[in-house]
């Protein structure tokens, strides 16, 4: 890609299932100049904290194109029947599938798409009056729109600052480099499925488990996934269209009234949990494995000549102290400008610009030129903007808006609550919607 280069439509950058499902979409469409670049060498998702037994928290289905596209030889579908695993998948009677799987899958769609290219690193985005300038270790390129699916940065509580990274650790570096934590004291912060997976993987490590965990989380308990019908509902596209008309404030309330149906852990994980528990300290007659803190804030994280000292904060605002070996925070993601726009963030209303209908971000430019952004609008969309039910939609919808046309039905679908919309206009997904 060094030297002199045509400019193209799009450029995609990262190459996480966001990405890989706009790629799909449009893989056997043409009229579009594009590729997709992605840093790292190879597919990788979430591979720090791929844990064994981990499992998708929504239906195989909800794949990178199905939803929107199920004749497309991209599907999972498409996938099972190729690796001749679909009769023992039904059979199984799975509908939730290994997230490794999972991986497998976007793996294989992945060396059958053309447009990607791997171990090409973006470093920043410019623009020259015409088009978007991405320059990276194979040169530079010009494109007339780009699409950022570089993934969230993982957030770490102030006290975790300024520790050596094989003390305190986010869990989505736990499986980056290999670590012996037999014997060890080891607390993990957090009550969502990150933290859950972190615990069972830990207590199933066999001789390689820690000595004794301390599992602990602000929240009033380990509460578990809503993922009953009507709950799911807002992980239909008609959800979608109506968050987005409400005002900001509408949102914000919204967001915070239903996020345990985003954050909340899958209620078959917490049921293994508090078997092994169960099995451990009272068949095996393990010392109490695990303490489990609900109600507790991490405030602290002190260094001492034998280990690390705690400092939590109970709901009643009693102070609780615990020595520890190492720290897993498994406290989530920060949701901001994605660092590879920061060459463009005076253009930009604010840090974190609003996401327009065909999920294209507020600048200054010129309207022919657009920013697209994926899992970057939970503040826009809600709840279900980073989960993957609606992966295939929202690609449909970048999809359309580049082809300038509906390729793609990103209308309203059969839903048993009625959401009303200031404008059903707004969400079809073409350009100047």
């Amino acid at each position: 890609m060094s030297g002199p280069s045509p400019t193209l439509d799009l450029v995609g950058i990262g190459i996480g299932p966001a990405n890989l499902s706009l790629a799909a979409l449009l893989a056997d469409r043409g009229g579009l100049r594009k590729v997709f670049l992605e840093r790292k060498k190879s597919f990788e998702w979430h591979s720090g904290i791929m844990v064994p037994n981990a499992r998708m928290q929504v239906h195989f289905l909800k794949d990178l194109v199905t939803p929107v596209d199920p004749t497309s030889p991209y599907t999972f579908l498409s996938f099972a029947v190729e690796e001749k695993r679909l009769y023992r998948l039904l059979v199984s009677g799975r509908t939730h599938i290994p997230r490794r799987e999972f991986e497998q899958y976007c793996r294989w769609a992945a060396d059958r798409i053309d447009d990607l290219r791997f171990g090409v690193a973006v470093d920043t985005v410019e623009f020259d009056g015409d088009a978007f300038l991405l320059r990276s270790n194979h040169g530079t390129m010009r494109a007339r729109n780009i699409v950022i699916a570089t993934g969230l940065q993982p957030w770490l509580p102030p006290c975790a600052a300024g520790h050596a990274p094989d003390r305190v650790l986010h869990a989505a570096n736990l499986l980056d480099v290999p670590r012996d934590l037999a014997g060890r004291r080891v607390a993990v912060v957090g009550g969502g499925q990150s933290g859950a997976e972190v615990v069972l993987h830990l207590l199933r490590a066999g001789e390689q488990r820690p000595s004794r965990l301390l599992w602990g989380t602000r929240r009033g308990n380990l509460f578990p996934l809503d993922d009953s019908p009507f709950v799911e509902e807002h992980y239909l596209p008609n959800y979608s269209r109506y968050f987005h008309a409400q005002p900001p404030e509408r949102r914000a309330l919204l967001n915070e009234q239903q996020r345990m149906s985003s954050d909340g852990v899958s209620a078959g994980l917490l049921r293994e949990i508090y078997q092994q528990l169960y099995d451990l300290e009272l068949v095996e007659g393990v010392a109490r494995p695990c303490d489990v803190m609900v109600g507790h804030q991490l405030l602290g994280i002190d260094q001492q000549r034998h280990g690390l000292l705690t400092t939590w904060r109970s709901a009643d605002g009693e102070l609780v102290r615990r020595h520890v070996d190492v720290v897993i925070c498994a406290t989530g993601y920060r949701h901001g400008l994605p660092p590879v726009l920061r060459g463009l963030r005076d253009r930009m209303p604010d840090e974190l610009p609003p996401v327009r209908a065909d999920f294209s971000l507020e600048w200054d430019g010129p309207a022919d030129n657009l920013i697209f952004v994926q899992n970057a609008a939970r503040r826009d969309f809600g709840v279900a903007d980073p989960n993957l039910s609606l992966l295939a939609w929202r690609s449909a919808t970048i999809a359309n808006s580049l082809l300038g046309e509906k390729r793609f039905d990103t209308g309203q679908v059969s839903g048993a609550v009625d959401w009303v919309h200031a404008d059903d206009q707004l969400m079809t997904g073409t350009r100047g919607d």
